[in-house]
This record gives structure tokens, sequence and C-alpha cells, in this order.
């Protein structure tokens, strides 16, 4: 069934009042998911959590997405072959696309919008920790789709257990097109060495700053604290590299820890130079260059030049967004263009490596990867293409 933009519209501003028509019981429902997280780590809790603000975010992604032009059937290229043929390349869904992902309920409406709009159908496999608030979300998806006499199955939430997505995974007994996996590396990981499904890797964040000898030291603080602003999102900072030749250094420096420690931010610092300042935790292993935290934690080092820093970055950061602070253009190119991330900034926070930041809309996911596409993915990414040829009998 191949859904008119007017049709996929009107689901999703009937999905859109469905959401604020049923707040409190979304929240309800929320609840007793929270109700059930026992143990569960701070910053899968407040991914779990669903508030009014959460829900005025998921009414506002739907209304963000039907603002948006609808790519599915644009055409890309067009040849008129010497013997008469019409030859077009256009835009078409992908077809059916798998999301699994972890904790955050809001995921349900966010993700599933933008490829809904690009014309796909959707299957969903959320965590069992937020299994009432998905399933709540889901029921309202279907209220939208039934009514406007469209199937039902363009959105469907998968109910499974660990030995049914493994089989899923491996068997692929409903054709996916796709599989987007949103969590940890060990979700990702596992993804990726089960299936033969093409995946777009939603990968983790563990983000630097690069703190140049010339930077403007208020805009470099600022950016920092404003990186950790929230601890469980992949766009937060947790590297902080600064040039040893910035003037004031040391005076400037314990004016960044006390504003970290303000923020109770757990400060951990490379090298003996860190062990001038109070309440820096020296760094135990290398390795740590490569954690993604998700949590307070914050690493500090030192390095010589830009040229160090960089190696650095593309060493152990996870390829999603890199952050150069500096008072000249030519660094700031240069770091650019050598930082292998995603999303490459100059004097701007790490924090607006966001679908809705970059216009997008909702973001289903921000991709890691090279191919098919990188960085925040919206429903302009959620498609690919196909050769259309009309002719009249010709043979070659």
């Amino acid at each position: 069934m191949i859904l008119t933009t007017e049709q996929k519209n009107q689901v999703l501003k009937d999905l859109a009042s469905l959401i604020a028509g049923n707040s409190d019981d979304i929240i309800a429902q929320n609840k007793l998911d929270l109700d059930k997280a026992g143990d569960l780590d701070l910053t899968l809790v407040d991914r779990l959590k669903v508030d009014e603000k959460k829900v005025q975010g998921m009414v506002s992604a739907v209304e963000e997405v039907i603002d948006l032009e609808d790519p599915q059937g644009v055409v890309l290229s067009q040849y008129d072959h010497p013997n008469g043929m019409k030859v077009e390349n256009r835009v078409v869904p992908f077809g059916k696309i798998l999301i699994i992902y972890e904790s955050r309920p809001d995921v349900t409406i966010e993700a599933a919008i933008s490829a809904f709009k690009a014309g796909n159908k959707i299957m969903l496999k959320g965590g069992k920790e937020a299994r009432n608030s998905n399933l709540f979300l889901v029921k309202l998806w279907k209220e939208a789709l039934s009514k406007n006499g469209i199937a039902e199955d363009f959105v469907t939430y998968l109910d499974i257990d660990r030995t049914e997505t493994q089989r899923l995974l491996a068997d692929n007994p409903y054709n996916l097109d796709l599989i987007i996996p949103r969590g940890g590396d060990g979700l990702i990981n596992y993804i990726r060495t089960n299936t033969a499904v093409p995946l777009i890797i939603s990968g983790r964040g563990n983000n630097f700053i690069y703190v140049h000898e010339n930077a403007d030291l208020d805009k470099a603080l600022n950016l920092i604290l404003n990186g950790k602003s929230r601890l469980s999102v992949c766009n937060a900072i947790d590297k902080v590299l600064f040039n040893k030749n910035i003037a004031g250094l040391d005076e400037w420096m314990a004016k960044v820890i006390t504003a970290a420690q303000a923020m109770e931010l757990v400060i951990h610092g490379d090298g003996e130079y860190f062990s001038q300042f109070n309440n820096v935790t020296s760094m135990k292993e290398k390795s740590m260059y490569a954690e993604e935290f998700l949590s307070a934690d914050i690493l500090f080092g030192i390095v010589d030049t830009m040229d160090e820093a960089i190696v650095k970055i593309n060493q152990y950061s996870g390829g999603h967004s890199g952050v150069i602070v500096s008072s000249d253009k030519e660094s700031a190119v240069q770091f650019q263009n050598e930082v292998d991330c995603a999303a490459v900034y100059h004097n701007a926070s790490s924090r607006f490596t966001d679908g809705g930041q970059f216009g997008f809309g909702a973001e289903i996911a921000i991709s890691t990867q090279k191919l098919h596409f990188r960085g925040p993915v919206g429903l302009g990414q959620l498609v690919t293409n196909k050769w259309f040829i009309s002719g009249d009998g010709q043979i070659r």
C-alpha cells in the first residue's frame, strides 16, 4: 500500500492529538515501568522517565515532521535515452525497518514517525524496562492508522523475549530491509554479529573538546559545561584536551575544575599536571579514553599540539561529535577536516548534534558509520533510490 503525503500527514495529525489527549495515561503507564526499574542505572532511568515535558516533546516532534517535505517519489535525476526510453531515478522507501532500542519510550513515537512519513513500515522492539509505556504508545499509533482506514501493520510492536529476538535477528522471518539499533555498545555489537540484515548504527558518543592555545577561554568554559548539561545523551562531552600553551593555563584550569565540581562532575586527570589540583582523580588506565561515560565523569588531558589532539580524538572517540575552541579560522578548518566524526564543531556545543537542531524535525538515530548516511538521521535519510524506465518495446 502506497500512501500519499496527505494520508501520512493526517495519520500524524491524529497521532499528535491522541498523544496530547492521553498525556495522563501515558505518564501513568510509564510510572508502572519506573516502579519496576529497581536498581536500573540512573542514566537509564533518566531515559526511561516520561513526564509532561516529554509528552509535549513527542507532540512537537510529530508536528515538526508533518511540516517536513515528503521525500518519497522525488525524482533525483532523469535521462531521455536516444532510443526514446525515459529513465528516472526516484526516491523510494527502504520497505520494512526494525528499530531496536533501550529505555526510551519516546523513541516509539519520535523515531517511528520519521520512518513512517518516509513511506516505510516500522517494527519496534523496545526494552522490557519500558514495556507498559511502549505498548500504550503503539496502541495510539494503531488508533491513528485505523481512524484513517490504513492497515495497522504499518507500525508493529514486537513484544517478544530474548530467545525470540535472537531468532528474529538470525532468521529474518519478517523480511526486514533495515535494522536500526539504538543503545549501548553491548546491544549494537550483539546485533551486528547476529544478523545479515543491513544496519544503520546509532553509535556511541564519547565526544571530545579540544581547547586550542588561542581559544576564548570564557567560550571554552561554557562549551565544556554545556557539554555535560545532560549526562545520559550521546551528544554529551566526555573528554577535554587542553593545549599546554594556553596563556595562564594553571589559573584558568583551576577555574574550570571549580566550575565542574559545582556541577558535581567527577574529574579524572591524565598525567602529572593535574596532581596540583584538589579533587581531581588520577586516570588509572589509558583505556579510559575510549569509554563513553553516560555519567558525571569527565576526563581532562594536556596535549602539546593540535595535531596530537586530532590523533587522540581519531584513536579513541566514538566518531559522533568533536569540538575545537579556537580564535582563528585556519586551525578550525584543519581540525574540522581531519577529525573523523559525523559532526565537527568550531566554537559551538556538541549538544547540537540532534536531528531537530539540524532542521530534520524528529530524528531516528545519529549514525556514526559512513554508509549509507552519517550524523542525525531523519526521514530524508530513511529512503533509498530506484530506477524507473518507460519504453515502447525498445530492445538492445
